[in-house]
């Protein structure tokens, strides 16, 4: 039996049942729709946490001195390599900073708290860090001989000091003695998680150079461009500096980067719950759809049309009803992303957000290989399941069913 008159015929057997086909269709459309949706939440939750890892100090690849990530100190301080810069194509890289970050105590007039302070380069770390986005209360650090400092507003209210009051800063200095100085705080932060705020102090990386009594650095930060492989990028640089430390935002914050890798387990896993509950329907309609036309296929049957002739047209129904749901629930899916753009607003849980260091708006970001994912397995899906009514069909004895 020619190809195309199977077809016709199994266009034509999903319009004699068209309640029971619409269903199975629109059950369809509603889970590839909100699975796309859902996925896209999951997806722009993944990529606020690393563009957040990114800003949040580590940039997307940091150059250290061998044994500093384990034990952070000015001992374990960096020479800039004067080949950097040829080592990654400017193309790729969208800026990179040098920092001095080393482990301190600040001291105010009734509180004393531990604390990384790091020291900058306002111009550079604008255009690196979470300092770019925030809102400063007071003013940020105008170069890197500022000696003023901008903390935290967490921090702040832990020290039970304010804007405009001087703090003591004690680290460790270049010879391995303790430092210590006072400092002016001219501006506070908020940074999107409460962790962030009370972790850091910044004030400029010549004024901390001349406090520990060193012209080093501690690291050096880069962040690429969208789309550039970073792991390309961070072989390269290895290849190239094998005596220092190079650490992707992965290894620096490793559980933000375990966490990003299981949102990819999570889409998958939702998906393949989705799919399974749409392949035990698919699977009911079928079989239901067949056992009402036992007559009619053992006519055909009888007629001669061979085993293989009934088992694609069954095959060929189930996968237009699944290729027709697939595409009105790409369109669906879409339409609700779209409708979503602007996000969504989760700010009067924004306390405990912050507290996990969580953005207050989620954006859906819908990607290509989400939407290619779906279909690919959806459609493999609604093969697999439509199997076993299909071998059904095949088995119905042509006399049995005449007599039916």
């Amino acid at each position: 039996m020619p190809l195309k008159l199977l077809l016709q015929l199994s266009w034509r057997n999903l319009w004699r049942q068209r309640r029971r086909n619409g269903m199975m269709i629109l059950a369809i459309i509603v889970a590839v729709g909100s699975l796309i949706f859902t996925n896209a939440l999951i997806r722009g939750y993944q990529y606020d946490m690393l563009e957040d890892s990114v800003l949040n100090l580590s940039g997307h690849l940091k150059l250290l001195a061998p044994g500093y990530n384990e034990d952070p100190s000015i001992m374990s301080h960096l020479v800039i390599p004067q080949a950097f810069r040829l080592a990654i194509p400017d193309e790729e890289i969208y800026h990179w900073t040098s920092r001095i970050v080393v482990p301190a105590v600040v001291i105010s007039e009734r509180e004393t708290r531990g604390i990384q302070l790091v020291g900058i380069d306002p111009k550079d770390e604008l255009k690196m860090s979470f300092l770019a986005e925030v809102k400063i209360l007071g003013r940020m650090l105008a170069d890197e001989r500022d000696q003023g400092v901008v903390v935290g507003k967490q921090l702040v209210e832990q020290l039970d000091t304010r804007l405009g009051r001087r703090i003591v800063l004690m680290t460790q200095g270049a010879d391995g003695l303790n430092r210590e100085a006072g400092f002016r705080i001219v501006g506070l932060f908020d940074a999107p998680g409460t962790s962030l705020e009370k972790r850091y102090i910044f004030t400029g990386r010549g004024t901390l150079q001349s406090l520990l009594d060193t012209d080093a650095v501690t690291e050096l930060s880069v962040r690429l461009k969208a789309g550039v492989a970073l792991g390309k990028v961070k072989q390269s640089l290895r290849l190239l500096f094998a005596d220092l430390d190079i650490l992707d935002w992965k290894e620096l914050q490793p559980m933000a980067g375990a966490m990003f890798e299981f949102s990819d387990a999570i889409v998958l896993i939702w998906f393949v719950i989705m799919a399974s509950a749409l392949a035990f329907g698919l699977v009911n309609t079928l079989i239901t759809g067949v056992m009402e036309r036992v007559r009619e296929l053992g006519m055909f049957r009888a007629l001669g049309m061979r085993r293989g002739a009934v088992l694609l047209q069954v095959l060929a129904e189930s996968l237009l009803i699944v290729v027709m749901g697939l595409l009105c629930g790409l369109v669906f899916g879409y339409l609700l992303v779209y409708v979503m753009q602007e996000g969504i607003d989760l700010s009067q849980f924004a306390q405990g957000l912050e507290a996990a260091g969580m953005r207050s708006i989620i954006v859906p970001r819908l990607m290509t290989q989400d939407l290619i994912l779906v279909s690919v397995l959806t459609i493999i899906l609604g093969f697999l399941a439509s199997l076993f009514p299909a071998v059904k069909a095949v088995r119905i004895n042509p006399l049995d069913a005449l007599q039916k």
